[in-house]
């Protein structure tokens, strides 16, 4: 062989070699890029169920609230525990309590008992609380029929 033949094998070595290497990362490439897309689509399901779930729970939640909200002794106990958590809150022993005109009777009908289980849980003497005439205003209406509405 000469040193023509030999130069041309080489080129064609280095050609064959080059298009191997192309191939192969070619090759890679494309799957790196599957394996990319497939982790993405993972990714974004598993948000998806999230949110879902998410929206769910929060539905749950509204039932029950709406449940709580329709039932006169469920509403009580709920505006009730509402008191005496702010009660716990604040830690004063005079107390300016604002309400909706709609819930002013029941907070009077509870508001004996908020002020003991109050005074009971943090060994205090009972709070003096003064239901204020200013009220506040009514939730806008919902969908449904006005639900934040007691209904007795």
């Amino acid at each position: 062989m000469n040193d023509g033949d030999v130069s041309r094998q080489i080129q064609q070595m280095v050609r064959f070699i080059r298009q191997e290497v192309e191939e192969k990362a070619n090759e890679i490439f494309v799957s790196v890029e599957e394996e990319f897309n497939i982790e993405k689509l993972e990714i974004v399901e598993a948000k998806r169920r999230k949110i879902k779930q998410e929206y769910e729970q929060k539905g749950n939640a509204r039932k029950e609230l709406l449940r709580v909200l329709n039932g006169k002794r469920g509403y009580k106990n709920l505006i009730k525990a509402l008191v005496v958590e702010s009660l716990v809150r604040l830690k004063e022993s005079a107390v300016l309590l604002r309400c909706r005109e709609v819930d002013r009777k029941v907070v009077e009908s509870i508001l004996e008992e908020a002020k003991r289980e109050y005074a009971d849980k943090i060994k205090v003497a009972t709070p003096k609380i003064t239901i204020d005439n200013v009220y506040l205003p009514l939730p806008p209406p919902t969908k449904e029929e006005n639900s934040h509405q007691p209904y007795w």
